[in-house]
């Protein structure tokens, strides 16, 4: 078969929402509500901050739909950077996505799907490392074979999924089922910003992954078109899950219970199915973990990928199997490092600083469609984002606050994140000091 030197667009409107909603749409949603729950005790403060983050991601989101629909092409949020700011500062987030944010997420979930599969046969340390290093070997396997099998497997995890979480959420306004008295009307006085910012923290964690979609734009059908629709269908699927999911909590379990549940989606299912509940919510964090690893492992090396074919890293990376039309060394060796974070354990102190360095990008990327209008205002623009410049604006500063509260709440994971991002700054002159000197030499390829 033939080498080709780009990637085929073959993914369908429906493989990329299921590809949006299967990272974002994790385990999260049974994990996370116990924190929220303790930082804001009344039902109006724990629904808020879901909305307020999901409306947050949205207003990105309609800037990343902008950008990708007038370039449509892989690499996402590196590309948009690359246009806005040249190339440092898209190598940096390709850098510190592809070996801390990403790389970190798969591990942690990975090690999450051996955990939860746990509760059904018990597992030793080692078996639940070894687990997890097979989860990601299986999944890379499969990407690596072909994107019409990742996206087959991620369209079959999420629908799954998504029909696993109506069945609980559903259980819950079931008549006759025991709920619990929920107060609308809380005292203010307990109410804190700080406590507010530490909860979002949390529920963005839960969101995060929505601007994956765009790494894989050069691969959607029709992106002018499609991919504004996958950002808008697919976030409105996510928000619409986490406030239901978070309501059904609620209308079963006291806010106290909640606070103290380590697996609250357990807790509720057990009241509103029964013996069936726990085999039921297991069964759903288990096909949300694999959907969210699976998304992660898909989308990401499209990041490396530009990358390469910047010149700004190895060639081997942006290579094209001949075969299975893949990025094939690029995959593995993300696989391979996931892998490595998973053995060594170190994926957990990535995790803490991953969110807080996504949003450094998250808050430098979203204004770009202010940037872009300015230097490019004729190029075609197949979609404008909705709101704007109010939505960007305010997205940009949310963003800047979040930042801030996190690098005044917790310092210490801050810093290292903004350490981790610097890293890259020395790799990127030396980098580009290796190309200068293959330059000079006669009759060698750059």
């Amino acid at each position: 078969m033939t080498k080709t030197n780009e990637l085929a667009r073959t993914l369908s409107l429906t493989d990329s929402v299921a590809i949006l909603v299967g990272i974002v749409v994790g385990g999260g949603i049974f994990l996370l509500p116990r924190l929220i729950a303790a930082e804001l005790p009344s039902a109006p403060g724990i629904l808020a901050v879901w909305a307020a983050s999901g409306v947050l991601c949205f207003f990105g989101a309609l800037a990343y739909a902008e950008m990708g629909a007038m370039m449509p092409l892989t690499g996402g949020h590196y590309v948009f950077l690359r246009e806005c700011y040249g190339p440092l500062a898209a190598f940096l987030s390709g850098w510190t996505f592809s070996l801390v944010v990403s790389a970190g997420a798969i591990a942690w979930l990975a090690v999450s799907f051996s955990i939860t599969l746990s509760y059904f046969f018990p597992l030793g340390p080692a078996a639940s490392k070894l687990l997890a290093v097979g989860l990601i070997a299986g999944l890379t396997v499969v990407n690596y074979c072909g994107i019409k099998a990742g996206s087959a497997v991620q369209n079959a995890s999420t629908w799954l999924k998504l029909a696993g979480i109506a069945v609980i959420v559903g259980s819950a306004f079931l008549p006759g089922r025991p709920h619990a008295a929920i107060d609308w009307w809380p005292a203010a006085s307990g109410f804190s910003w700080s406590h507010f910012g530490v909860a979002m923290l949390a529920t963005l964690l839960s969101y995060d992954g929505w601007s994956n979609i765009s790494y894989v734009a050069g691969e959607i059908r029709e992106p002018r078109r499609n991919l504004p629709l996958v950002l808008g269908i697919g976030l409105a699927i996510a928000i619409a899950v986490y406030l239901l999911a978070n309501l059904a909590y609620l209308r079963v379990l006291p806010i106290s219970e909640i606070a103290a549940s380590q697996r609250v989606g357990a807790d509720v299912a057990a009241r509103t199915l029964g013996t069936a509940g726990g085999a039921v919510v297991s069964i759903t964090i288990l096909l949300s973990i694999l959907g969210a690893a699976n998304g992660h492992i898909l989308t990401t090396p499209r990041l490396l990928f530009a990358m390469s074919r910047d010149g700004l890293i190895f060639e081997s990376l942006g290579q094209i199997h001949p075969r299975f039309q893949t990025m094939s060394f690029n995959i593995a060796m993300q696989g391979l490092w996931a892998a490595v974070l998973v053995v060594t354990g170190s994926f957990e102190t990535l995790v803490t600083y991953a969110m807080f360095a996504a949003f450094i990008f998250y808050g430098l990327t979203v204004p770009g469609v202010i940037i872009l209008r300015r230097k490019y205002p004729n190029r075609e623009r197949p979609y404008r984002m909705w709101g704007y410049p109010v939505t960007p604006v305010l997205f940009t500063a949310t963003a800047a606050w979040f930042v801030l509260n996190t690098l005044i709440t917790t310092p210490g994971p801050a810093l290292a994140a903004i350490l981790i991002i610097l890293t890259g700054i020395p790799v990127y002159y030396m980098w580009q000091s290796r190309i200068r000197r293959l330059a000079a030499l006669p009759g060698e390829a750059k």
